[in-house]
């Protein structure tokens, strides 16, 4: 296989299967056609119209339409869905900085097809023989991708919280790494794409730190949600994405991204460059 596999792969989306969620003239959501009929029973939240599906009217503020979808979330999870419910909302807008239209229970975004934003840290270290990067497990009980491979720290972008904050939190929880270091890590640009899975779509868009680290530093799993952490040269990180899917399918996209923005991939070494450097930057 090849890096670009990994490009197609993390946008798989069909757009034949998904309706659009409208709201203030703004699509902010894309729902599978065969779920449109489960909204259709809360009318006092939704209207169904023929290639969209709309907020009822009276929904036309922020806290209205939180309140409004929160109750119908709640009732949906009732009967079982929802099973990674997290109790942590994210904000639902057209475009990163604009105002949120509303906020969303987390594990709901893909349902709903709402983007949602996140923040990945790729922790390295430079030794005499190159570039070395940390590479974290997930662990075997979290709810998605459970054992996978995947970036040093990641995490979602809660509503509410800065990146760098978000940046800050997530490295203690996940690695243990104190906040004065964390705070090191460079904003280096963001990734996008638009997955389709089981549960429903993801459009995303998330945001890349580089974090250089000390040779005698060694991140700690801290919260659970990571089993361990291996220090790997950099051309092994990019053997395992070239050959195959070890890691959760959007990390894979931040290692490339890593490894074009540090010359490790190269366009006269790689014939796919150019579709790789737009690839990493596609939206719905």
């Amino acid at each position: 296989m090849s890096f670009l596999d990994h490009i197609d792969h993390a946008n798989n989306w069909n757009p034949a299967d998904f309706v659009a969620l409208a709201v203030e003239g703004h699509v902010l959501g894309r729902i599978r056609r065969d779920r449109v009929a489960i909204l259709g029973g809360f009318p006092d939240t939704f209207v169904i119209a023929a290639d969209h599906v709309a907020l009822a009217p009276g929904l036309d503020d922020f806290a209205s339409r939180s309140a409004a979808l929160d109750e119908v979330l709640a009732a949906l999870r009732a009967t079982g869905m929802f099973p990674g419910w997290r109790g942590e909302f994210y904000p639902a807008m057209p475009e990163w900085g604009d105002a949120p239209l509303f906020q969303v229970e987390r594990a709901a975004c893909p349902w709903l097809g709402i983007r949602s934003w996140g923040v990945h840290v790729n922790g390295f270290v430079r030794k005499r023989d190159g570039i070395h990067m940390w590479i974290a497990r997930r662990s075997r009980d979290k709810p998605s991708y459970p054992g996978m491979l995947d970036n040093m720290v990641a995490g979602g972008q809660p509503i509410g919280l800065g990146l760098v904050e978000n940046v800050v939190k997530e490295c203690g929880e996940e690695a243990a790494i104190p906040p004065d270091l964390a705070r090191r890590a460079a904003a280096v640009g963001a990734i996008s794409y638009c997955h389709q899975l089981d549960e429903g779509l993801k459009p995303d868009q998330q945001f890349c730190f580089d974090l250089q680290l000390p040779a005698d530093f060694v991140p700690r799993a801290a919260d659970g949600e990571v089993e361990s952490f291996a220090l790997l040269p950099i051309a092994d990180v990019a053997r395992i994405v070239r050959r195959g899917f070890d890691f959760k399918f959007n990390c894979n996209l931040v290692v490339i991204d890593f490894l074009i923005r540090h010359g490790l991939i190269d366009a006269d070494g790689e014939p796919d460059y150019v579709a790789l450097c737009m690839g990493l930057h596609r939206a719905p």
